[in-house]
């Protein structure tokens, strides 16, 4: 497959503290080989309360690929992504969250269908990939798949995983997205949204590292109420 060597991947980190694992997730990140294609990486970082804003500050520092955005109030990962698409330059953008969840190495089998023009929209399943996966919470995976199953029913797409962090989009069509959402309802509010815009949207199998909320993990119940609220707001009433 012959790429332009003009062609780049925009990488949107959103970081809210996050000391332990921000500089090891940059590392994967920039260990991704992808031959002729270029990568930049934006970290917002979210009013981080610890030492995040310091290394990514370094990290910015020392890697001319890295850039480092600060929000002056913690508003939320909708918030930061919101941030970081506006700032990106590449040919594509994607989402990678700043703990070591989802392994960016993956980032060649997400780019597969856009670089065959095939997809506009790729999202990484975490329950078609055959790679290894973690075994934590049960009623995450069943509150998952019904937050799934009723964005599906909206918007008559058959995902199989609607808020994986993985979502991989060519800019021309992120920036056509207004993004409200501040929290993580950005999830079905970016499903909707690019589904009405008829983009060619496919899914790729991939591993999933899940954390426990002892080590960091900071989605609960509450997002999951105010994800069935995204649902049908934007689904109903735009």
């Amino acid at each position: 497959m012959v790429v332009d060597d003009k062609q780049t991947l925009s990488v949107v980190i959103p970081a809210y503290n996050e000391e332990k694992t921000i500089r090891g997730i940059v590392a994967a990140v920039q260990a991704v080989n992808l031959p002729g294609i270029g990568m930049e990486i934006i970290i917002v970082n979210d009013c981080s309360a610890d030492g995040t804003s310091k290394i990514i500050d370094e990290l910015a520092a020392s890697n001319p690929n890295v850039r480092a955005v600060h929000h002056q109030i913690n508003m939320g990962k909708g918030a930061a992504l919101r941030t970081g698409f506006r700032e990106a330059t590449g040919d594509w953008v994607i989402v990678q969250d700043a703990d070591m969840e989802y392994d960016p190495n993956e980032y060649r089998l997400l780019l597969e269908p856009i670089l065959t023009d095939k997809a506009d929209v790729v999202f990484g399943s975490r329950f078609l990939g055959a790679g290894a996966h973690r075994v934590v919470y049960y009623w995450h995976q069943m509150g998952n798949s019904f937050l799934t199953t009723l964005s599906n029913m909206f918007t008559n797409i058959n995902l199989t995983d609607m808020e994986t962090c993985y979502k991989l989009f060519r800019r021309d069509i992120i920036r056509q997205v207004a993004i409200e959402e501040n929290r993580f309802g950005f999830e079905p509010e970016i499903t909707a949204k690019v589904a009405r815009l008829h983009c060619r949207i496919y899914e790729v199998g991939i591993s999933y590292y899940g954390r426990t909320y002892e080590e960091g993990k900071k989605i609960g119940w509450r997002d999951g109420c105010r994800a069935i609220w995204c649902i049908l707001k934007y689904n109903l009433f735009r």
